[in-house]
C-alpha cells in the first residue's frame, strides 16, 4: 500500500485571529450565493429571522466550522438547517479535495454511508404498506439460508440454534443479534465468507463483482452474537432488508430507490455509483491522525473507495449511498412532513409516526433515547444532556456524517464531512448545539410567523 501523501494535510493551517468576522464570513457569503443554483432542485430559502433564528446567532455556525477547517482539524465541511420547510442556512468551507486544490461546494457529494440505512428502512416500510411484507414476517421466506441460523456461544458450546425466526422488524431495530462481522467470537467465520474484516470495517460492498442477495445468502449460513430480540446489535441487518426489497420487488435495490425514492423526491444526486460526469463533485476521504489533524486516506475499501469505477454490482442497503446535503434534506422533509413532499407521497403519516417511535426500550441501552424502525430516538433531552425536543430522530455515517429531524421545532439539520475514522472530532455536537442555540421562535410560534408553508 503506498502511503498517503501528507505534506499538505497533517500541516496545520495557523488560527487568524478575528477570522471569525472576516475571511470565513466572506467564505460563508459565498458559499451561500453558490448555494442558490446548486441546491436549485432543493428545499425553497428563506430568511433566517423569518424561520425563527437570531441571523447573528446563526452566523455562529459559519465561523464555528471555518475555525475547525482553519486548526486543521478537518478538510472541508458542508452544513444545511432547513426549518418550516425552508433552508435557513447552508454553508460550504474548506476542500473538497486538498490535494487536487478543489475547494468545498454546497453540491459536493459525499458517502453517507450508514445514512443509506434510513432509505431502505423507508423503502421497506412502502412494501409493508403495500402489504407485500409484514413486519413479522420471517427474514427467511425471502432468504432460505436464514431458516437455519445458529448464535455463537462464548461458553464453549460453539454454535447453537437461534430461539425463534430473525424478523422483517428485528432487523429495522437491530435486534436480529447480526452484527458487522469484525467481532472476535466470529470475526475469522467473517473473513473467510469475504465479509467482516475482509469488507472494509465490515459494511464496504462497492468492490464487490456479485449481487448483495448473494452475499446475503451466505451471511445467513454464518453465526449470529446475539439470539433474535434479546439485544441491540449494529450489524448487517439493513443490507439483509436491501436485499428482501429486491426479492420482493422483483428489482435491484438501485432501481427501486430510484423509482419510489429518489426520483419523486427529485434526489438527483443520490446514488450507489457517482456517474463519470459527476466525478469531480465527490469528496475526498480523510483519516484522522493520533496528533488532531488528518491525512488523506488510501485508495481501498477503508478509504477513498469504489465509489466511482467499481463493478456496480452489489447495492448496499446499510451503507452504501452517495448524496448531498441539499438531496439528503428533501429526504428529511418528506419524513418531517408526515411522507410526503411537493406533492409526492412516498409514505402514509401513520407509517413516518411508526418508524419514529421506540420500538425496542431498554434493549437499546439508553434511558434517554431509543430506536424506531431505522433510527434513533430522543426521550428525554434533560437524561441525554443533548439539545431537542422530545420525538427528534436521526442518525449518521461512518464517514462522520450526521442529520437529525425535531418535529417538535420542525427542523432539519444535515452535517456532511468524510473522516474515517473519525479520531475525536467533536463537531458534529457542536453543530447541533450552534443550530439550537440559535432558535430565538420555539416551534408553533415561528412556524405562524414564518412564510407559508409549501
Amino acid at each position: 500500500m503506498t502511503p498517503p501523501d501528507t505534506s499538505l494535510s497533517e500541516r496545520p493551517l495557523p488560527h487568524r485571529r478575528g477570522s471569525s468576522l472576516g475571511l470565513p464570513l466572506l467564505v460563508a457569503f459565498l458559499s451561500l450565493a453558490a448555494a442558490a443554483s446548486a441546491l436549485a432542485q432543493g428545499l425553497p430559502r428563506g430568511r433566517p429571522e423569518q424561520l425563527g433564528f437570531a441571523p447573528e446567532r446563526l452566523a455562529r455556525v459559519d465561523s464555528v466550522m471555518q475555525r475547525y477547517v482553519d486548526s486543521g482539524r478537518v478538510a472541508g465541511v458542508v452544513t444545511l438547517v432547513a426549518r418550516h420547510g425552508r433552508i435557513a442556512q447552508v454553508g460550504a468551507y474548506g476542500w473538497a479535495d486538498r490535494e487536487a486544490g478543489r475547494r468545498m461546494s454546497a453540491d459536493a457529494v459525499f458517502r453517507i454511508a450508514s445514512q443509506t440505512k434510513a432509505v431502505t428502512s423507508v423503502a421497506v416500510m412502502t412494501l409493508v404498506e403495500e402489504g407485500r411484507l409484514r413486519l413479522a414476517d420471517p427474514v427467511s421466506r425471502w432468504l432460505p439460508s436464514f431458516a437455519a441460523a445458529t448464535v455463537v456461544a462464548d461458553t464453549g458450546r460453539g454454535r447453537v440454534p437461534v430461539r425463534r425466526s430473525v424478523t422483517i422488524r428485528d432487523l429495522l431495530t437491530h435486534t436480529a443479534g447480526i452484527s458487522y462481522g469484525t467481532d472476535s467470537l466470529v470475526q475469522d467465520l467473517y473473513r473467510a465468507a469475504g465479509l467482516g474484516p475482509a469488507a472494509g470495517y465490515g459494511w464496504y460492498f462497492a468492490d464487490k463483482t456479485e449481487p448483495i442477495c448473494t452475499s446475503m445468502d451466505r451471511l445467513g449460513s454464518l453465526p449470529f452474537v446475539a439470539q433474535p430480540g434479546t439485544r441491540f446489535v449494529y450489524g448487517y441487518n439493513t443490507d439483509i432488508l436491501g436485499c428482501v426489497v429486491e426479492r420482493v420487488s422483483g428489482q435491484s435495490l438501485d432501481d427501486f430507490l430510484r423509482t419510489r425514492i429518489l426520483s419523486p423526491l427529485r434526489m438527483s444526486d443520490t446514488h450507489f455509483f457517482l456517474p463519470a460526469e459527476k466525478r469531480d463533485r465527490l469528496t475526498a476521504v480523510y483519516a484522522a491522525n493520533d496528533r488532531g489533524g488528518y491525512v488523506r486516506a488510501d485508495e481501498g475499501p477503508r478509504g477513498q473507495g469504489a465509489y466511482v469505477d467499481g463493478p456496480r454490482a452489489g447495492y448496499s442497503g446499510g451503507a452504501g449511498l452517495l448524496s448531498t446535503a441539499g438531496d439528503y434534506a428533501r429526504f428529511l422533509q418528506m419524513l418531517l412532513d408526515g411522507g410526503t413532499l411537493d406533492g409526492a407521497r412516498i409514505l402514509a403519516p401513520a407509517t413516518v409516526a411508526l418508524m419514529t417511535a421506540d420500538q425496542i426500550g431498554s434493549l437499546y441501552g439508553s434511558a434517554a433515547s431509543g430506536f424506531g424502525l431505522g433510527f434513533e430516538v430522543l426521550l428525554d433531552p434533560g437524561r441525554a444532556a443533548q439539545y431537542g425536543t422530545p420525538g427528534r430522530f436521526g442518525w449518521g455515517g461512518a464517514y462522520a456524517t450526521n442529520y437529525w429531524v425535531d418535529p417538535g421545532e420542525d427542523l432539519v439539520a444535515v452535517f456532511m464531512v468524510q473522516l474515517l475514522p473519525r479520531g475525536d472530532l467533536d463537531l458534529a455536537d457542536r453543530f447541533r448545539t450552534l443550530v439550537y442555540q440559535a432558535i430565538v421562535t420555539p416551534g408553533a410560534a415561528a412556524a405562524h410567523a414564518g412564510p407559508p408553508r409549501r
